[in-house]
Formats: structure tokens, C-alpha cells, sequence
């Protein structure tokens, strides 16, 4: 965006390359990529604190230090680099969801509306004061990477304006208020898990939330079952033990029971498997009426491509 708007970048900097795919070949961040296609130096240091690094930053001469989902707090001494400080892009209504996992926590809390703030930065955990704020409306069937997808772009053209004032001398510096402070903690595989105990709304939420990554999952007979699409419905069966399934609904998929009310499910992945529609699932004999899903224990995964 910066480029665009035809500002200069005189340096990048971003994650080291990272193993992936079965055969764990390196493999660059996005960033790299496009910073390596226009031609801008790239530095992949693993701590960013270490004063040689932050030597080699200050050589480049910039005025001002852009930071975007980076994945690491940088010290006093890595913020000071530009002489007119660093600015931070943070996707989330700042100091609601200071932290990692800002868009899914949003979604997981059944959040309706979230946006875009630019940062100035200090050394704490998205704490320094605002500059610009853009909000976004959430959906009732907004996925996370739908609303990754949006607040990127709105992201992107914030940072371009927000550029465009500190250059202009008015660029604004909002303290954030003391109260309504809450943290998006990094995802951990424990938020994966499906708990049949709790209401379907909420469960409704975390499906979306971790789509297309990671996914929520549960076991059924078959092993390991990521449920990637589902609607919140009345239970057919009041009296039913969470994670039964209910009913079968011609040409939709299933309903299992929750804690509160019930889950239709219309999108699953059997493990190993490709993503299906529930009928599919249902037509090949994946469950029936009094099938019990269970609620694994969490394992571990990989790391989602530039997660820190």
C-alpha cells in the first residue's frame, strides 16, 4: 500500500524462513516475496533486540517505522530506530483485543463490530496511543478469514493516511482508555476443541472464528471430524446428551445437540479427507441418528504460515 501511494520503503523486515510442507523445504513470508519483487532490502533477523541488528536497521535511514502483525515486542531501542518513531497496524478497536488473535477473539466473543486502529508504539503489548481508527462491522456469519480479508484492505489504506499526517505534522496521539481493556491470547490447540457442553451459539462462534484456519474439531466414530460450516437451531431432542446427533436434515447435514439449544451442521472434513457438504457425510455413512461426537483431547499442531 505504501508503495503504491508511492511512498519509499527503504528496508524490510520480517520473519526467517520458516519449514513447510511435508518435506520441510524453507519457505519465504509473503512479505519477503513481495518485498524481493520490488527490489527492497530484506533482513530476516530471529531477535530484532539484539543491538547489532538494531545497528544495521539504523543504518537505512528512515523517518518512520511501520510494523504489521511482526510477531514479536520490540524494545526501546528497536522503536527508536526512525526518528519520528513506529507506528503499528492493529486489527481490532483498540484496547479491546490487544494481543495475537485479535480477528478470531473478536468472532469467538460474538463480537458486532470491530476495525482498524494505528499505533503509536511503545515497549507494552499494544499500549501506546491511537492515531486513526476505521470500524468494521461483523456479520453473523462472517468467517475469520472473511474478516481478515476486510480488515486488511481497511488496514491498508489507514496506514496510507496515517503516513500521510505524520509526513503532514498532525498525525493524532489518543492515550487509550484504563477501562474496557481485554487480550486476544495467541490460538493454542485447546481452542480447537469442540465442547458439546457448552451453547451452540458459542460453538456457532468458534467454528466461524477458526475458519479457514485452524478449524474446530470433535471425534466421532470415524476418528477426527473438523466442522468448518453449521447454523444454530432449536433442539428436536430437549433431553438429549451434547454431542448426539439429533435428526438428519435432507439436502442440509445433521444436527447434534449442545449445551443450549443444537448445531446444524452443513460443512465437514473427515480427517485426511477433503472438505464436504454434510449431506455428503451423511450419505456415506458418516453418522446417523444417536451417532455421539466426544470432545478430544488437544493436540498440537503446525503453525499457520507467519504465525510467530
Amino acid at each position: 500500500a505504501l508503495l503504491e501511494a508511492g511512498y519509499p520503503v527503504v528496508g524490510v523486515v520480517t520473519q526467517p524462513d520458516k519449514p513447510a510442507g511435508r518435506g520441510g523445504k524453507l519457505r519465504p513470508s509473503p512479505v519477503k516475496e513481495v518485498a524481493l519483487a520490488h527490489g527492497l532490502p530484506v533482513f530476516q533477523p530471529r531477535r530484532l533486540r539484539r543491538p547489532e541488528v538494531v545497528a544495521q536497521l539504523k543504518e537505512l535511514g528512515s523517518d518512520l517505522t511501520v510494523v504489521v502483525a511482526y510477531g514479536q515486542i520490540l524494545s526501546r531501542e528497536a522503536l527508536e530506530i526512525s526518528p519520528l518513531g513506529s507506528i503499528n497496524v492493529h486489527a481490532s478497536l483498540l484496547p479491546r483485543w490487544r494481543g495475537a488473535a485479535p480477528i478470531q477473539r473478536a468472532i469467538m466473543a460474538g463480537d458486532v463490530e470491530t476495525g482498524v486502529c494505528t499505533m503509536w508504539m511503545d515497549e507494552g503489548m499494544d499500549t501506546g496511543d491511537v492515531c486513526l481508527t476505521a470500524r468494521v462491522p461483523i456479520g453473523p456469519d462472517t468467517t475469520g478469514g472473511e474478516l481478515h480479508d476486510e480488515l486488511a484492505r481497511v488496514g491498508a489504506e489507514l496506514l496510507v493516511e496515517t503516513v500521510r499526517r505524520v509526513e503532514a505534522g498532525d498525525a493524532p496521539r489518543i492515550p487509550q482508555p484504563a477501562e474496557g481493556v481485554t487480550y486476544a491470547a495467541k490460538l493454542e490447540p485447546a481452542d480447537e476443541v469442540i465442547d458439546w457442553a457448552r451453547p451452540a451459539e458459542e460453538l456457532y462462534n468458534q467454528i466461524r472464528a477458526l475458519n479457514p484456519w485452524p478449524g474446530a474439531y470433535t471425534n466421532g466414530p470415524r476418528g477426527r471430524l473438523k466442522i468448518w460450516r453449521a447454523s444454530v437451531v432449536p433442539n428436536p431432542e430437549p433431553g438429549a446428551e451434547p454431542g448426539t446427533v439429533v435428526s438428519l436434515v435432507r439436502r442440509e447435514g445433521f444436527t447434534v445437540a449442545a449445551g443450549d439449544g443444537a448445531l446444524l451442521v452443513r460443512e465437514v472434513q473427515p480427517h485426511g479427507k477433503a472438505r464436504m457438504d454434510a449431506q455428503s457425510f451423511v450419505n456415506g455413512g458418516g453418522v446417523q441418528v444417536g451417532t455421539r461426537f466426544s470432545s478430544p483431547e488437544a493436540s498440537r499442531r503446525e503453525p499457520a504460515p507467519g504465525e510467530a
